[in-house]
């Protein structure tokens, strides 16, 4: 299931460095606009200890985690909605994306240029929202007429012209879709609002690009945090997750603690991708592999089955299916079936993240 994060962001702010820690590439990462021009694109796998566990269950032969894909998209700059810096293609990448990573500077570096002359996170923020909340409007101003006309000939319902002049409101006040649509009763139909390819209404993770005072100054991230609510705030030093993928997984991990950090940032940043596509894992394993398959979250046996294999979702006729903590606690498959707690679910079921099946299916 390819589905991308485009990580965005003014120029010289680390998207560059963050994405070739993410993927282990070597990806230009210069000090200045528009080092990146062409969007890299790498696939990252998703951390996963549920796999190594199954692995040594079943003696597989080798582990399959499952990966998010992340876009390195070129600087942004004021002015990109009209055509600035390479706006116009920037912002088509992003258009591109399933979901937004915004990389916001919050170190202080007398070497790295900032665009603007100082570094202020939530003002940098305000530039790359604005940008995009322009796009937007131009992109309804375009089609509200149409889609009026559309109306007037009973091509459409009436709601869609509705929910088209409801956005244009709220991007009018400078407001992204996405963070409108969080709140309770918004009135917005996401499905409707989708047609509408809006940039804004795309989920919306933010990475602060920090240094060790910044990874140390709670407050000033609570700040932050709040700033940028309902979405998700993740606070790394991405010099730091560059070194740190150098290292052999043993040296990584010590030097991680030592730093007085139980995840890396960069893996904290797959985990939450992942969950803001709206994305969840089921498990398979034998001695070939064990494997993590990528399925949304709400989707049925089926449907999980033809993620494998096309054949196994037109035949599908059970699911064998056990979670990954009482398979853990019972300590193997027939110790679960003694239990009771392997389970024979039909087409109806909804899948949960962490079930370990194994499908019937008629070829």
């Amino acid at each position: 299931m390819a589905l991308t994060i485009g990580i965005a962001g003014l120029p010289n702010v680390g998207k560059s460095t963050l994405f070739n820690a993410l993927t282990r590439q070597s990806v230009l990462a210069a000090n200045y606009p528009f080092a990146t021009i062409e969007p890299n694109v790498g696939i990252v796998p998703l951390p996963d200890k549920r796999l190594d566990q199954l692995a040594q269950m079943f003696h597989s032969a080798k582990i399959v985690p499952a990966t998010v894909n992340f876009v390195d998209i070129a600087g942004i700059v004021k002015g990109a909605s009209q055509g600035e810096g390479l706006g116009n293609q920037f912002l088509a990448n992003i258009r591109e994306a399933d979901a937004i990573c915004q990389v916001t500077r919050a170190f202080t570096d007398p070497d790295v240029t900032h665009v603007d002359g100082k570094v202020d996170p939530a003002s940098d923020m305000e530039t790359i929202t604005t940008e995009l909340v322009l796009a937007d409007i131009q992109t309804l101003e375009k089609q509200i007429p149409r889609l009026q006309k559309e109306l007037t000939g009973k091509k459409i319902d009436k709601s869609v012209v509705e929910q088209a002049q409801k956005a244009m409101a709220v991007l009018e006040q400078g407001i992204t879709l996405y963070a409108a649509m969080q709140q309770p009763k918004s009135g917005f139909d996401p499905d409707v609002i989708k047609t509408f390819q809006l940039m804004t209404a795309k989920p919306f993770i933010y990475v602060f690009n920090t240094d060790d005072a910044g990874l140390a100054d709670t407050a000033k991230q609570e700040e932050l945090r709040e700033l940028v609510a309902p979405a998700e705030a993740i606070f790394l030093d991405a010099k730091f997750e560059a070194d740190l993928v150098e290292l052999e997984p043993d040296e990584a991990r010590e030097m991680l603690l030592e730093s007085g950090q139980e995840e890396s940032g960069l893996d904290k940043l797959a985990r939450v991708g992942f969950d803001t596509l709206g994305l969840q894992t089921f498990l398979t394993a034998g001695e070939k592999e064990s494997r993590a398959w990528t399925i949304r979250k709400g989707w049925t046996a089926p449907q999980a089955a033809g993620v494998i294999h096309t054949d196994f979702e037109r035949g599908f006729i059970k699911a064998e299916v056990v979670s990954f903590d009482d398979l853990m606690e019972l300590g193997g498959m027939h110790e679960a079936r003694a239990a009771g707690k392997i389970r024979m679910e039909g087409k109806d079921y909804v899948m949960h993240d962490g079930d370990v099946v194994e499908f019937r299916f008629n070829v």
